[in-house]
């Protein structure tokens, strides 16, 4: 239980599953309930020799689940993601009280169509979305997602960087209103990959086209590495979409110093 006036609840990790040496999932009970939109972000934290390092990640799960969830990627000489690292199942962390940020689905706009891209980890915000969604049309008893279309890109180097294909993979195949297709980058590397194949912002004019995605009826969510959202924002731009029709959520800013140890973090 968290102690009186403290931010923070103290955590447990209760599911760890590694996907690479450098790639893992984190499954946590936080300790108390924990109230968030699908999209927002939880800053976690690990105390040690009295002193608390703490950093933003964006939460996995819905908020239809009890755990929270994240997907995190190991950044050597970083501050936070080594000490996470080592932890395993059992063991206890930090999260503050309170779920931050703006990365939700717009309601407000009038847009219906919703183009999601993404690199590796920035697919967490977009799995909480389908998840709550998902929920929601199996219950019958929510108006969402009502006449709203997702389409999902998500790139990576290799294709065991896709925590969540097989499951993203289910929801398209079952419902009507979402569609997901990963690339990989460098195929030479992955050569039992038989998917899409270049960077995620390489393949965004395609997929647009194809899924007949048009500016004035279409939000795009563009989360991960900030050389992608830059060149997929560009990509949008030329194609007619304005600023207030794109919402970015990077993972780590360039130039800044120390940035490796925010590689994934969100940064509103």
């Amino acid at each position: 239980m968290p102690f009186p006036g403290d931010k923070h609840f103290h955590a447990r990790i209760l599911e760890r599953r590694d996907l690479s040496p450098d790639l893992w999932l984190l499954r946590l009970d936080p300790g108390a309930p924990f109230k968030f939109l699908a999209g927002q972000y939880a800053t976690l934290g690990v105390e040690q020799n009295g002193k608390r390092t703490e950093r933003a990640y964006s939460i996995v799960s819905s908020p239809y689940e009890d755990a929270l969830e994240f997907f995190l990627e190991l950044v050597p000489h970083g501050e936070l993601t080594p000490l996470l690292y080592n932890l395993k199942e059992g063991d206890a962390l930090l999260c503050r009280k309170i779920a931050k940020g703006r990365f939700t689905i717009d309601l407000r706009s009038g847009r219906t169509q919703h183009l999601l891209v993404s690199t590796v980890t920035g697919v967490a915000p977009f799995v909480s979305y389908i998840r709550t969604l998902y929920r929601d049309w199996k219950s019958g008893d929510s108006p969402m997602p009502g006449n709203h279309k997702f389409y999902c890109l998500q790139g990576g180097s290799r294709s065991w960087e896709f925590g969540y294909r097989e499951e993203l993979e289910r929801y398209a195949a079952e419902v009507p209103w979402f569609k997901y297709v990963a690339t990989v980058s460098r195929p030479w590397e992955d050569e039992k990959w038989k998917g899409e194949t270049g960077r995620v912002d390489d393949l965004l004019r395609k997929y647009a086209n194809l899924w007949d995605l048009r500016p004035e009826s279409t939000t795009a969510y563009l989360c991960g590495h900030p050389n992608m959202v830059e060149n997929a924002r560009g990509i949008l731009q030329r194609a007619g979409w304005k600023k207030g029709a794109m919402f970015e959520e990077l993972y780590f800013q360039p130039g800044k110093t120390g940035q490796s140890e925010l590689a994934n973090s969100a940064i509103p």
